[in-house]
């Protein structure tokens, strides 16, 4: 069996969903105003406990706006944290959030051959369609309707491969035109990793034909191996391999019995109107947060407890076990339970 990844958020958000009285420390909540010195290390130092535990990817994730309450608040810039983190951590992979329509293809194909040179090779692209609509009015960018998004999406994607491995590169696209593409510097290998998320339709055309890694929200056994079943039957049609990371958040604790307490007390907790609004707030996605009979779906923005990482270190090392067993080569972790930090990330090696 191959060894099991993992990856986790850099900490650039502003501020943590609330979506129950008991789950706040999903992510951690940065004071808004903090600058200099006190936001560097705030910043800084859980990446740098990351980089020791021995996690492999940090995701430097992209919230143009967000309220904190029922998605998360909006974050510091993705390209600025990315920099700030190359500089300042040593082995530690870092995967940018970008999303089409906020950024042309050509430049963020040079920024991140930059980047890649700095860091030698330790950086990888998130691309993200996006599902927050009323970002797109703010910054200016063009909203399209779902499935346009992911198609100005592989574009994008086919742009950033062209720029990476062609000596000059001309694209002629329904959304990009690039002509005559001479980029310099290029990065250390031909063809960078490229991540995506989404679990609609054409999300999963997307990451059959053009991506090497796809974020899952959390789910059972049963939902995630159906996911990746239909993506590797498409994958494998196109002469392709698509590896799978997915979202869970640790809840360890001595004996099964005590995890299983804390969790129903989050359940009872649940503020049933914020969540309302998060479901509203997250209408422009296809394929996520879906309805469920599973209250724990909706703990967290991403469905993180839903994986049910809950329990005993051996309960839950045997429950990533199972997900590897599926085809999930990379677990998308939270930090904040350290007896899973001490007792679960070290089994995994």
């Amino acid at each position: 069996m191959s060894e099991i990844l993992t990856c986790t958020w850099a900490p650039t958000v502003m501020s943590g969903p609330r979506l129950s009285g008991k789950s706040r420390t999903a992510l951690s909540t940065l004071i808004p105003d903090l600058s200099g010195a006190r936001l560097n290390e705030h910043l800084l130092s859980p990446v740098l406990r990351a980089e020791q535990l021995g996690i492999d990817y940090l995701l430097v994730a992209q919230r143009w706006w967000g309220t904190g309450d029922e998605i998360e608040g909006s974050s510091y810039d993705c390209l600025a944290m990315t920099s700030f983190y190359a500089a300042r951590t040593e082995r530690i992979k870092l995967v940018t959030a970008i999303h089409p329509g906020f950024f042309l293809p050509a430049p963020i194909a040079k920024w991140g051959a930059t980047i890649d040179r700095i860091t030698g090779g330790r950086w990888a692209i998130n691309v993200t369609s996006g599902w927050h609509e009323a970002e797109f009015g703010m910054y200016g960018a063009e909203l399209l309707e779902h499935d346009d998004r992911y198609a100005r999406s592989r574009e994008f994607i086919e742009i950033l491969r062209g720029a990476w491995s062609s000596d000059e590169f001309t694209y002629r696209g329904r959304f990009y035109d690039v002509r005559g593409l001479s980029l310099e510097p290029r990065p250390t290998q031909p063809s960078l990793e490229i991540w995506q998320g989404g679990q609609s339709p054409a999300a999963i055309e997307m990451a059959a034909h053009h991506s090497d890694w796809m974020f899952l929200n959390g789910g059972p056994p049963e939902k995630i191996g159906r996911i990746i079943e239909t993506v590797r039957k498409q994958a494998d049609a196109a002469g392709r391999r698509v590896r799978f990371a997915l979202y869970a958040i640790p809840l360890c604790r001595a004996t099964d019995a005590e995890a299983e307490s804390q969790i129903n007390k989050m359940v009872e907790s649940i503020d049933r109107e914020t969540v309302a609004r998060k479901r509203a707030r997250t209408s422009g996605a296809r394929g996520m947060w879906a309805s469920s009979d599973d209250p724990l779906t909706l703990l967290d923005t991403n469905e993180g407890f839903a994986s049910r990482l809950i329990g005993s270190p051996a309960t839950i090392l045997g429950r990533m076990r199972e997900f590897h067993a599926l085809g999930v080569d990379c677990f998308h972790l939270t930090l904040h339970d350290q007896l899973f930090n001490r007792e679960v990330l070290p089994a995994l090696r």
